[in-house]
């Protein structure tokens, strides 16, 4: 399938919880197909179908630039620890825009895969960082959510400042 043009911020529809996935099937398959081929054409870790303008809770993600991409639905935190880790963190909804996010160091984390099976997976270090950002998005919390008030700002006023006008 080919890529779908992905929901730039400020889209509101970044900002709202994706609905759960309760039918599993080639509907599904296809979506986690588009999802996948957009994240790649965006050489991204990871994608949710709200990206690309789909509102249902389904990532895809590698764990490293060079791995497999893999579909999670419904995902979920399980647990996290406690210690935390920084890292730099974007969106390609966002494009040029960066800024250190501070997470949980380990998680452990439930979905379903295109069948519907239950899993669980820990993750620790960048990988758990991803996971969390992904499931942020499902959950309508934009990564610059998480920054404080005054770095948002200024995120926000050197976003606007670069960003062509149309």
């Amino acid at each position: 399938m080919p890529a779908r043009p992905l929901v730039l911020f400020p889209d509101p529809r970044l900002s709202h919880p994706a609905t759960p996935v309760d039918a599993f099937g080639p509907d599904l398959k296809a979506l986690a197909e588009d999802v996948r081929d957009t994240l790649l054409a965006a050489s991204a870790l990871g994608l949710t179908a709200p990206h690309i303008g789909v509102p249902a809770r389904v990532v895809v993600i590698r764990m490293a630039p060079d791995a497999d991409p893999r579909a999670y639905v419904n995902p979920a935190i399980l647990w996290a620890s406690a210690d935390t880790a920084t890292h730099d963190e974007g969106s390609v909804s966002m494009p040029g825009m960066r800024e250190r996010i501070t997470r949980s160091a380990r998680i452990r984390f439930g979905y379903r895969d295109l069948d519907g099976l239950a899993h669980e997976a820990e993750a620790d270090g960048f990988p758990a960082a991803i996971v969390q950002h992904e499931i942020d998005q499902l959950d309508g919390l934009f990564w610059i959510d998480r920054l404080s008030r005054l770095k948002r700002e200024r995120l926000l006023k050197r976003f606007w400042k670069q960003k062509p006008a149309p």
